[in-house]
């Protein structure tokens, strides 16, 4: 069986779950995250699916809150549409909400004990943040629309605004994702990425242009120049160097799969000592 750990990630099998996680978010007892895999036709649906596929996603997240072992109840999962809105998620959550509170929604952050931050995606760039000084944490969906317009800043900014958190005790770690080996675009999308990053004078390790006309973009490259202009630490913005398109067998891809891609989650909690297992 394929076995994504590298340097920055360990694959969990966990009964008949499998995950990433980050490891250095798990030198931190109380924080509980996770990627999930398609293994076992793992699947949290995507907006257009979801009245179709509820049962089968409440049955997945009980799985999964049962293997990290917090309170299904405890989960958020907002209605995500490629925005660059981040909300604050003030109350502690009665019962599982799926789409019913947050719309329009695709960063969510948060200082309360026991609130799992959950976002679905299929190629898109998940972005797991925590302040280690503040615990607060976060989790963005940085699809191609949300990169172009600065969600993992937008996240920061929010941070700071809200919780008066510092750039410099924030960790990032960019999950699985679409990276540049797959993400060939056409002139309408290669010209607004042209335009909105040029000045950042790394375009042509950004946008590689190919043999037969079109371009490859590295998405994950821009979110790590946009977290180093809000102010993080290099050494604190980690990358998982994982791909989804190239993982397609175990990972939900849009790009390879279509209509037919299921979503993986990228889900964060801080639980209070008393959860604590």
């Amino acid at each position: 069986m394929k076995d994504l750990s590298n340097e920055n990630i360990i694959h969990v099998k966990k009964n008949d779950m499998e995950y990433i996680q980050f490891r250095r978010l798990l030198e931190y007892k109380n924080l509980v995250h996770c990627y999930t895999l398609s293994a076992n036709n793992f699947d949290v649906a995507g907006n257009d699916t979801m009245e179709d596929k509820k049962k089968t996603v409440i049955d997945n997240y009980n799985k999964l809150a049962n293997a990290l072992q917090i309170d299904v109840n405890s989960i958020i999962r907002p209605y995500q549409t490629h925005t660059t809105n981040v909300e604050e998620v003030k109350n502690v959550p009665q019962k599982i909400d799926i789409f019913e509170n947050y719309k329009d929604i695709d960063g969510l952050i948060t200082n309360l004990n026991n609130v799992a931050l959950s976002l679905g995606y299929a190629d898109c760039t998940p972005i797991f943040l925590y302040d280690y000084n503040k615990d607060v944490i976060g989790n963005t969906h940085s699809g191609w629309k949300g990169t172009l317009g600065c969600i993992a800043k937008c996240a920061i900014e929010k941070m700071k605004n809200v919780y008066n958190s510092n750039p410099q005790d924030i960790i990032a770690c960019i999950g699985p994702c679409i990276k540049k080996c797959h993400f060939e675009v056409k002139d309408d999308v290669y010209e607004m990425f042209f335009n909105k990053f040029n000045y950042t004078k790394r375009i042509c390790d950004i946008i590689e242009k190919t043999s037969n006309g079109t371009y490859k973009i590295d998405t994950t490259l821009i979110n790590k120049l946009l977290l180093l202009e809000a102010g993080l630490k290099e050494e604190n913005i980690i990358d998982s160097n994982i791909c989804t398109a190239c993982n397609c067998d175990i990972m939900h891809s849009y790009r390879m799969r279509g209509d037919s891609a299921g979503r993986n989650t990228a889900i964060i909690s801080y639980r209070s000592q008393e959860a604590i297992v």
